[in-house]
């Protein structure tokens, strides 16, 4: 069965990695106490303290492994093999809609990356897919959830 690959920047991975180091040596402990002091209130099957904290720990134990999951199949972008001036993973691109001419600009990283308030947007959004292998002047129709929307690469760094 093949694993689903996970590309990111190397930024990304240390992202990853510090994430999940949190998760393993603070969260996991801090959940366990509190896992711990809720047993001490009694009754386990009314105790609300300790139902929260077990929910917490599950998402924990999701969330390890998840992360751990995307750093064993990880696909670090090779910023040396990127070909310059082209919109693709690893790069950012500025555009400006059409016709109001309000100019966003985001990074291309992987889906694990991924942060929009931050600027950062999947390679698998649509915004991105639309404008992978364009270049600065290039005029691209891009097709999202909220209806079609026509933009002008500016710049591609």
């Amino acid at each position: 069965m093949n694993e689903k690959v996970y590309p990111m920047t190397i930024e990304g991975k240390e992202k990853i990695e510090n994430e999940l180091e949190e998760l393993k040596t603070v969260k996991r402990k801090e959940v366990v106490e509190r896992i711990k002091i809720a047993r001490g209130f009694g009754d386990l099957s009314e105790n609300s303290e300790y139902e929260s904290a077990k929910d917490e720990q599950a998402f924990i134990e999701g969330r390890i492994s998840t992360l751990e999951k995307m750093l064993q199949n990880a696909e670090i972008i090779d910023s040396s093999k990127i070909v310059a001036g082209i919109v693709s993973i690893g790069r950012s691109v500025k555009f400006i809609e059409i016709p109001d001419g309000e100019e966003e600009e985001y990074s291309i990283v992987g889906k694990a990356e991924a942060d929009p308030f931050a600027g950062k947007i999947s390679n698998e959004s649509p915004i991105a897919r639309a404008l992978n292998g364009k270049r600065a002047g290039d005029e691209v129709v891009i097709e999202t959830p909220g209806g079609e929307m026509k933009v002008k690469i500016t710049d591609v760094y």
